[in-house]
């Protein structure tokens, strides 16, 4: 198990989304969803080694007793966040798509009251900006109720934020580093002072806030009319003009088989034919991979840049 320096241990303990001002009932413990996953072969085999190893790190669930729950307080203060057991292969994951949400019926209730001091929650995302201290939260929370009654899955791109509406979208950068991540806003938090947000482990590991526990970011809320993608074509997926390769790609994999659907149509929309979706298993479980050709490798930069318009990267997973 990694372990941070004292200051980032105490960090996490403090400043996860462990208070909740509006819970529904506590549901049944689940098993947290495995992270979509974008890179394999296109036949039916084992899964790679960075598959397997996610898949194993998103199922450190532990066990939750809300008696540990004080309303307006917080979730087991006396119990340490901490880092899973290993790391999470980020090019594996897919950065959520900003749109258009109706609130939560969970999670909005304004004014809300925690540890005796007072927020309001924003009428509209629109316009928000600010930089301040983002902090992440981990195991202790993997599979519990997020204030909206979402399980939050610490292997996904989520955040919790204190004012900002549940759902919404925002764009998290690093300030040391200008690194960035999308991230959806689905709980309440962080209760520390001087902290703006709190990332899962996932956002937190792919701005390498995991290690430090802590770090200077600017927070930018995004919808589908106001969101530009960054994402560029890879360069690993590039092919020297002229060459008679034909590539495969993979754009995301599922667990549930009408998002891998809903994908390809939009997909489609995009003009980009030859779209797939390949079931396969998973540790067990079925998972559908939403896959792109054999493409020719002349028209391999066409269609990632294609997929770069709206926001979608893809990987290539084999070559003729």
């Amino acid at each position: 198990m990694i372990r941070f320096a004292s200051c980032a241990l105490l960090s996490l303990a403090l400043g996860a989304c462990s208070s909740v001002p509006e819970r529904r009932p506590e549901p049944e413990q689940k098993q947290a969803p495995r992270p979509p996953s974008k890179s394999n072969s296109d036949t039916q085999s084992a899964p790679s080694d960075a598959e397997s190893n996610n898949a194993r790190v998103c199922r450190q669930v532990m066990n939750h007793d809300e008696r540990n729950y004080t309303r307006g307080g917080l979730y087991a203060p006396g119990v340490s966040d901490a880092h899973p057991d290993g790391e999470l292969d980020v090019s594996l994951l897919q950065e959520p798509t900003p749109r258009e949400e109706p609130r939560s019926r969970y999670g909005n209730r304004s004014p809300y009251t925690v540890l005796g001091k007072k927020y309001f929650v924003l009428d509209s995302s629109k316009g928000y900006k600010e930089r301040g201290t983002a902090s992440w939260y981990g195991t202790k929370f993997h599979g519990r109720s997020t204030s909206s009654g979402e399980i939050y899955d610490m292997c996904q791109f989520s955040a919790a934020h204190k004012t900002l509406p549940v759902p919404s979208y925002a764009r998290v950068t690093r300030l040391d580093t200008g690194q960035s991540v999308i991230v959806r806003v689905n709980d309440r938090g962080p209760f520390h002072e001087g902290r703006v947000i709190d990332l899962s482990f996932a956002a937190a590991s792919k701005l390498g806030i995991n290690r430090t526990g802590t770090a200077k970011v600017e927070v930018e809320a995004i919808s589908d009319a106001t969101w530009q993608p960054m994402a560029t074509v890879q360069p690993s997926a590039v092919v020297v003009a002229g060459s008679n390769q034909r590539v495969l790609l993979q754009v995301a994999s599922f667990s549930n088989e009408d998002n891998a659907k809903a994908l390809r149509k939009r997909l489609n929309a995009a003009d980009i034919d030859d779209v797939s979706i390949e079931k396969h298993r998973l540790d067990g479980n079925p998972v559908w991979r939403v896959r792109i050709g054999p493409v020719k490798s002349a028209r391999l930069a066409e269609v990632q840049q294609k997929l770069a318009q709206i926001g979608l990267k893809a990987l290539r997973v084999s070559a003729e």
